[in-house]
């Protein structure tokens, strides 16, 4: 599998073939990728692990942050959100209403996450209170504060609704914050997993550990 590089659109693999031999003596190794090769969605340094193994190492380092996703008409955006969560180490997601979503964006990112299921709006929000974690809508309704300017809580639960109708009425009336993303074009809102996305990159700005240096 190969794919075409931005900058001098050659062909470059993407993944590595199989691992010569000796192989390494390494419990999280998977003996099937090591014999056949790893083209998985996943960074470099996990190269042949096991899948359990890339889980158990993430749990040792995801953030405190947790991302809700209202799925009321089977959005298509869900995959793109749990993507993102991915990249950003969050705690979990959370799917509330239908079970059921579209994993074909998450890119089988999700494999590697923590995904509660909650029936309703009520379910997640007696879980969060159970759990003492405020519930931050993202949407940009009536006194909804500017996301950039203000301090998401550390525990928080970011939640954003359906492409279209936005955050259900019963988590904004729940939700102990409010935020929207401020827009300086023409158009009503942006897309959902894009707004998550932003949500998501605010708080890493806020609360994580950022390391000096290029990223590569």
């Amino acid at each position: 599998m190969t794919e075409a590089s931005p900058a001098t659109e050659e062909p470059r693999e993407v993944g590595v073939g199989p691992h010569p031999e000796p192989w390494p003596e390494d419990p999280r190794l998977d003996p099937e990728l090591l014999e056949n090769g790893d083209r998985r969605n996943v960074e470099d340094r996990f190269r042949y692990w096991r899948r359990d193994a890339i889980v158990a190492e993430l749990d040792t380092r995801r953030h405190d942050l947790h991302v809700a996703i209202e799925n009321l008409e089977h959005d298509a955006n869900i995959g793109s959100v749990v993507r993102t969560a991915n990249a950003f180490a969050v705690g979990a997601f959370h799917i509330v209403g239908r079970r059921r979503w579209n994993r074909r964006g998450a890119m089988v990112t999700d494999r590697y996450q923590h995904e509660i299921h909650h029936a309703d709006a009520d379910g997640l929000i007696a879980w969060a209170r159970a759990e003492g974690r405020p519930l931050v809508a993202i949407d940009l309704v009536p006194g909804a504060l500017p996301l950039e300017r203000t301090r998401l809580p550390r525990n928080a639960v970011l939640v954003v609704g359906q492409e279209g109708p936005g955050v259900s009425p019963e988590i904004l009336a729940a939700a102990d914050l409010v935020v929207g993303i401020t827009q300086f074009g023409s158009t009503r809102s942006i897309n959902v997993a894009a707004a998550a996305a932003i949500a998501m990159h605010a708080w890493i700005l806020q609360h994580a550990d950022i390391p000096e240096g290029p990223l590569r």
